[in-house]
């Protein structure tokens, strides 16, 4: 099969094309400028934001995969949750529509729901709703946390343990993470594409650990062979009034959308793996991959 993938230059996206490519499909990826750095995978230019950048880039393709997403906004640069996760799925599915394809994967998130209270799960569930109505032949992805080498969020931890000994925690720390690698994501992306079964589904994409905040700060200062970090707990009720005037600067760590998703925390069923017939890699084994090579 051909596979047009908007969003392969990101984490997941890295992931998904060596798994393609290995199994044998063909991948053309939607890119903001062309590079010569992945000589097996087509690149055609365009912005996922304007259809008519791109609308034509589909012809021949046999499949649509969406893997476009931010954490967060920088809205004087244009990059709101509205235009990257709504109207980005409504640009690539009239674009797959348009040049007659039928099959439609798209990546949400854990935690989009109809009473999402962050914005980032709200605009999520909103795209999802759309992939729903939209009559093509479609499977939706909801990952945790995902992990893997150059991911965000465990390497930003490990950096900041590398520095120092004291980890900040907001409130409790004992809201619970259930992350999943990047591998078994792009796996389950990749297997989907060849099972009708999936046509219609939702899957909640999430790994076998289950452990608080806390504990995941421990587990990344075992893979950096450091001891347990002190943790300062800070205040939940004083960070819920700063955070909103310091989120504005870009540099700050967190805005109050991951605030509010830290809260909620992000576990889920593992039903999947029943479906996919694969269980996930484990936490510890994966992250002692990559953290004990830096």
């Amino acid at each position: 099969m051909k596979i047009f993938i908007a969003g392969g230059t990101g984490f997941v996206g890295d992931h998904l094309i060596k798994i393609l490519l290995n199994s044998g499909h063909s991948v053309r990826t939607l890119v903001h400028s062309r590079s010569a750095k992945r000589g097996e995978v087509e690149q055609v230019a365009g912005d996922i934001t304007r259809l008519e950048t791109f609308e034509r880039s589909l012809s021949g393709c046999d499949a649509a995969i969406n893997l476009v997403g931010i954490i967060r906004e920088f809205p004087y640069r244009g990059i709101t949750f509205e235009r990257l996760h709504v109207q980005a799925t409504t640009n690539l599915m009239v674009a797959a529509a348009c040049n007659g394809i039928s099959r439609y994967l798209q990546m949400s998130a854990l935690g989009s729901r109809p009473a999402a209270v962050s914005g980032y799960h709200q605009t999520k569930w909103q795209a999802e709703e759309l992939v729903r109505g939209s009559g093509l032949k479609w499977t939706i992805f909801r990952p945790s946390l995902i992990f893997g080498p150059h991911d965000a969020f465990i390497n930003m931890l490990a950096a900041q343990l590398r520095l120092a000994p004291i980890m900040p925690v907001i409130g409790s720390g004992s809201y619970r993470l259930q992350p999943i690698h990047a591998d078994d994501v792009a796996r389950c992306f990749a297997l989907a594409l060849e099972m009708p079964g999936t046509i219609g589904q939702t899957y909640e994409l999430c790994g076998n650990d289950r452990l608080s905040y806390e504990e995941l700060l421990d587990m990344i200062a075992a893979a950096l062979g450091r001891p347990r970090p002190f943790k300062l707990h800070l205040p939940l009720g004083l960070m819920k009034l700063i955070i909103p005037y310091m989120q504005k600067i870009p540099q700050f760590p967190i805005t109050m959308d991951q605030l509010q998703m830290l809260l909620e925390e992000n576990i889920g069923e593992s039903e999947w793996q029943k479906v996919f017939g694969f269980e996930p890699r484990g936490l510890r084994e994966g992250i002692d991959e990559y953290l004990r090579k830096t």
